[in-house]
């Protein structure tokens, strides 16, 4: 009697991410014959155009414990990953729906593959960043590495949550897709990417707070700088109960619409 070869499904799990995480990027690498250049090179040159307009035109160039260009750019370095796990993650579903002939693939994987995926490009370029701006005579080395290195992992927990989330919305009901885009503008200058919250109201301060990205943004920018001032009320804990919160919510959507979202 042959002996059967059994595989528990943390092993089967693991192979089928590693397969999805290679077909992603060579999908991503092999679009065209620059799109390998075009993964580091869009970031970079978002951050470069950004750094460039508010040195141009902008006004506030003081940052209370801070060197402005290395603040701007690690806010606006970790808001990309955000936004690139949240927008591509929802797309995951559609993109890969034929994998899901597979029993052994199932919609979820397709999120957290890509999901990771974009982490692991933004980690490479915000590298890429540090090195490049530190031999420009700006300081981006981290004064608290651990912190730092945490909040960018809760903010890839955070943006993989979000999309979990989002593709659910997206595939059940493809025009939110619209919607949820257009949030992102606001988002982006809401989180104190580009301004510091500082100057902005007390009062409006209060309403910002509500906002998760803003903690994230603050927090990472703690890790970087000995006397950076974050605004008052950044809180860990509440940025943490978010990144938890919407992990658990979007796996439970994961499970509860699984066959409408592979049938879809």
């Amino acid at each position: 009697m042959s002996s059967l070869v059994t595989r528990n499904s943390w092993k089967i799990s693991y192979h089928v991410w590693q397969a999805l995480f290679l077909r992603e990027a060579v999908a991503r690498i092999s679009a065209d014959r620059v799109a390998w250049l075009w993964l580091l090179a869009e970031p970079i040159a978002h951050v470069a155009l950004m750094v460039w307009i508010r040195t141009l035109i902008g006004r506030i160039r003081l940052v209370p414990g801070a060197d402005y260009i290395p603040w701007l750019v690690l806010g606006i370095t970790l808001f990309i990953m955000f936004r690139n796990q949240m927008t591509r993650g929802m797309e995951a579903i559609n993109a890969n729906r034929g994998l899901f002939a597979y029993r052994q693939v199932h919609p979820a994987d397709t999120v957290l593959v890509r999901c990771f995926l974009e982490g692991v490009l933004s980690t490479i370029v915000i590298i890429l960043m540090i090195f490049g701006f530190t031999l420009l005579g700006h300081n981006v080395i981290p004064f608290h590495p651990l912190h730092a290195l945490s909040i960018w992992g809760l903010v890839l927990a955070f943006g993989t949550g979000i999309a979990l989330v989002f593709s659910v919305v997206a595939t059940t009901l493809p025009e939110a897709t619209k919607f949820i885009r257009m949030i992102m503008f606001p988002l982006y200058f809401l989180s104190g990417v580009m301004l510091p919250v500082q100057y902005f109201p007390h009062e409006l301060q209060q309403y910002l707070l509500y906002n998760p990205m803003l903690h994230a943004v603050e927090l990472f920018r703690l890790g970087f700088f000995e006397n950076y001032r974050p605004v008052n009320g950044i809180s860990l804990l509440y940025l943490s109960y978010w990144v938890w919160g919407s992990l658990c919510f979007g796996l439970l959507l994961q499970v509860r619409y699984k066959v409408r979202l592979m049938a879809q």
